[in-house]
């Protein structure tokens, strides 16, 4: 009965799922099996029909689920109901036991699973499947789940009656009338007879694999738009989840045990004798406090640290909050067991006897849906502390660390401590300042814009210092989108001279970008944003993730690329589908990490300040020219060709050369006689292929930059083919302009997301001779620190103001020792003149008549009205 609905469109998790249900009277071990078997085949399904199954990887079950979760196949209920059943048909199998109670759970599970299987994939949205019909039970069943059994059979019999007095539909009240009936077969049923034809049943694993492999090339042929179809479907469907409040429990027992809790709410309870005991961290459920029980108590050894209340009905979690707090006042706690910090009274009559409280109704934490998902918790030591909502459950090391905290004696040593005298430049210190105020005003997340090249490495280290130092918090993150990022910033970390002829490695222990989880002595870890996703959404043992207190705070550097659509992907970015795949694993990690998070950009677009906030500090790069901090450019140098004027035209009947840019195969073609073709100059730089105008810019480059001048060049083509031309070309014209002996091999370059060893070229680029031109596309175009480079070519369109400012930014940095007083900018495709305007990179006229105090001041105010409108002010 429960599981009929899946035979048409999945014999075999009909038959897993039969199976299940009939040997629950006879073997509850073996009914947990099958659940597990209906588990693991419905994930195999599910990535054959999203065209993800690969039977050669030879994924567990856990890892597929890990992967179908982060591509965004699984909503994260599902995930959830899929790793509870997986954990107990594991532990059913390697011990050879399982209690009824177990089993039960298991079967209402693959039930609510194959409701969302059957509305998603066998498309239908709006099925409805009956009350849930509970399995014939042997006489050794315990009296709890006799009772849950007998009140799942009471449901069913009053089901009937509900439907008809609420006028329901003619289908609804068939299923009705079928789950009573089945009941009473149930009674007479040949159990033994009918389990012996099933597993004579038994598929062979050959089919089962013909199947999947079938459904895997029907799914290749299918459009992408019918694939985010299903997600959207699954998405809707698991909103649509129906449990109850033991199943709710017992997900809830499985999260906490990937924190670090021992958790079982039906034998880990009060009235069961469960109690703390020194050297475990033990959530105990129903324990009493007056005027009822909190759902759950958390016990690190002897102290209680938090109240869980876990109310699956309840719509808005914030507002069940206030229960827990209810009962953190009034839990029944001896006095060995209130922590000895506590209680927490903030003024209130009846003070609070835990420090933290937890609410939740079960459904993962969804941003758009924020009072109706996810965990939510207070910290009660501060009346000015406010509700959060998490993603994930803290370790009880995350609850400790968080107790060691003094946020008020940190707060009074940073107001007590001055900056070191010339230490930092005056803006910089205004910058620290602003985030401090902010940081002990409680705010937690916090932006900060500085032009590129201003110093935000340098602030955010002088920064981290004195957070350290005072104490405020415990361990910094330095998320970082590429690998050469963060390199960069660990290299600054380790020469920068904080105190006393001390660098900041030498004062605090500093994580590198190859440790995948902080020590307990680590101070700093430096991570990019893809291996963190690898190791909070692909590591399948908990012991090895981050929890969510590992860090509590955040700094984001160049934070305007992880949030905004400010660029093509770049080839680097290959473990992302796209852009928006790109911003969400940021978003993931923000919201996984109960962190104050701080935002360094020097483009902060629409997008950075709904996650941000507006910005606390704003140092804008004409402000920063006019006090001598950084170089200004002269008018652009425009690389004019026939094509940048007339575009490009293809009248009919013309013959045409297609090329094949992977394979090289070069094709004629000839347009029909009623067609002609234009393209624009954004068209030819993502599809047209033009030898001419690549080599006619390359020759104004080796003329206008001779080899022999100072300062290095960056060239930005459009594409990673386009990129290999330029480097072709431009080292053709430079050896036809200055002699062979004048261009030494490795001259010019291609640094892109497709060369081996990238990075190792960057530094290259920076601190040898040479490379001296180098061509990119994206990967150059933000954060790298490489102030020699004095020379700017543009040969590609971008549409995005953030990207240009970016793009802009790579040469604007002070480089006295070899004579840099401004950097040029050469434009093949009329980028200065369609973006300049939208920046406050513009160049100012200084006028005699107004000093130099008040042209900073109007500079600061049409800057801050940009930040406000979103555009530039006139």
């Amino acid at each position: 009965m429960n599981f009929d609905h899946l035979q048409e469109i999945s014999p075999e998790l009909h038959r897993l799922g039969t199976l299940a249900e009939r040997f629950f009277a006879a073997d509850a071990n073996t009914s947990l099996i099958k659940s597990r078997q209906f588990g693991e085949y419905m994930v195999k399904e599910i990535a054959a029909l999203s065209g993800l199954y690969d039977p050669a990887a030879r994924e567990t079950t856990n890892d597929l689920v890990r992967r179908l979760s982060t591509q965004q196949v699984l909503p994260r209920e599902v995930t959830d109901i899929f790793h509870a059943v997986r954990r107990s048909g594991n532990a059913a199998t390697h011990s050879l036991a399982g209690s009824p109670a177990e089993a039960l759970a298991a079967l209402k599970f693959c039930h609510a699973l194959g409701v969302w299987y059957r509305r998603t994939y066998g498309r239908d949205p709006n099925f409805r499947p009956g009350p849930f019909v509970p399995p014939r039970a042997s006489a050794a069943v315990d009296p709890a789940t006799q009772a849950e059994l007998a009140a799942l059979r009471a449901q069913v019999r009053d089901a009937e009656e509900k439907l008809a007095a609420a006028h329901a539909s003619a289908d609804d009240l068939a299923k009705a009338r079928e789950a009573a009936e089945e009941l009473a077969r149930q009674a007479t049923a040949d159990s033994a007879v009918w389990e012996q034809a099933a597993v004579e049943l038994e598929a062979n694993q050959a089919a089962l694999s013909r199947t999947l492999a079938e459904l895997q090339q029907a799914a290749e042929a299918q459009p992408a738009q019918l694939q985010a179809q299903f997600r959207q479907a699954g998405l809707q469907a698991a909103g649509r989840l129906e449990l109850d409040e033991r199943q709710t429990r017992r997900l809830i027992d499985v999260q906490l045990a990937d924190a670090g809790w021992e958790a079982d709410s039906a034998l880990l309870t009060y009235q069961k004798g469960a109690r703390p005991e020194e050297g475990r961290n033990l959530a105990i459920a129903e324990w009493p406090c007056e005027g009822g029980r909190a759902d759950y108590a958390l016990f690190v050894g002897l102290a209680c640290l938090g109240v869980i209340e876990a109310k699956r009905e309840s719509l808005d979690v914030p507002s069940t909050l206030a229960q827990a707090e209810r009962y953190a006042r009034t839990l029944l706690l001896a006095s060995e067991h209130v922590h000895p910090h506590g209680p927490w009274k903030q003024r209130l009559d009846e003070p609070f006897l835990v420090p933290f409280v937890f609410a939740t109704n079960g459904r993962p934490y969804v941003r758009q849906w924020l009072t109706k998902s996810g965990i939510w918790y207070r910290d009660l030591r501060r009346e000015t502390n406010h509700a959060i909502a998490m993603t994930n459950w803290f370790s009880p090391k995350d609850l400790l660390d968080k107790l060691a905290t003094d946020v008020d004696t940190a707060a009074q040593g940073l107001a007590e401590e001055s900056f070191g005298k010339g230490r930092m430049r005056p803006y910089q210190e205004e910058a620290i300042a602003a985030i401090e105020e902010a940081v002990v005003a409680g705010q937690r997340a916090i932006l900060v814009s500085m032009a590129t090249g201003s110093g935000k490495t340098r602030t955010a280290i002088a920064l981290m210092y004195r957070l350290l130092k005072h104490r405020r918090f415990r361990r910094i993150l330095f998320l970082v989108d590429r690998k050469a990022l963060g390199k960069q910033t660990t290299d600054a970390l380790e020469t920068t001279e904080i105190e006393g002829m001390l660098n900041f490695a030498q004062i605090y222990k500093v994580a590198g970008l190859e440790q995948r989880l902080p020590e307990d002595e680590d101070q700093v870890q430096v991570a990019t944003v893809q291996s963190l996703i690898a190791r909070i959404l692909n590591e399948p043992d908990p012991v090895r993730r981050p929890t969510p207190g590992t860090f509590d705070c955040i700094i984001v550097d160049e934070a305007h690329r992880g949030y905004t659509l400010d660029a093509e992907l770049r080839e680097s970015d290959i473990g992302f589908r796209d852009i928006d795949d790109y911003q969400s694993a940021y978003r993931q990690i923000l919201d996984y990490f109960d962190a104050v998070k701080v935002a360094l950009t020097a483009t902060p677009a629409l997008h950075t300040r709904e996650i941000f906030g507006h910005p606390v500090f704003h140092y804008g790069y004409r402000q920063a020219v006019v006090e001598g901090y950084l170089n200004d450019h002269p008018p652009p140098k425009r690389i004019t060709t026939a094509l940048s004027e007339a575009g490009i035209h293809f009248d009919g009947g013309e013959e045409v050369e297609i090329i094949d840019r992977k394979t090289g195969q070069i094709d004629l073609f000839e347009l029909p006689d009623d067609v002609a073709l234009d393209y624009d100059l954004a068209d030819f730089n993502r599809r047209v292929y033009s030898e001419a105008f690549n080599r006619i810019v390359c020759r104004a480059i080796a003329t206008e930059i001779p080899p022999s001048k100072p300062g290095k060049t960056l060239i930005f083509a459009a594409r990673d083919a386009h990129a290999d031309d330029i480097v072709r070309l431009l080292n053709e014209q430079l050896r036809e302009e200055y002699g062979t002996n004048a261009v030494p091999h490795g001259m010019v370059a291609k640094i892109t997301g497709t060369v081996e060893k990238a990075d190792d070229l960057i530094l290259k680029f920076k601190n040898d001779p040479y490379p001296k031109y180098v061509v990119t596309v994206d990967l150059l175009t933000t954060g790298v620190d490489i102030p020699s480079i004095c020379n700017l070519v543009f040969v590609r369109r971008v549409k995005s103001r953030i990207l240009y400012i970016q793009m802009i930014g790579r040469a604007t940095r002070l480089c006295p020792e070899i004579g840099k007083e401004h950097f040029r900018i050469f434009d093949a495709v009329d980028l200065y003149a369609e973006l300049q305007e939208m920046t406050d990179m513009r160049p100012v006229v200084v006028r005699p008549d107004i000093s130099l105090g008040q042209l900073v001041a109007d500079l600061q105010k049409a800057e801050t009205e940009e930040d406000r409108t979103g555009s530039p002010a006139r």
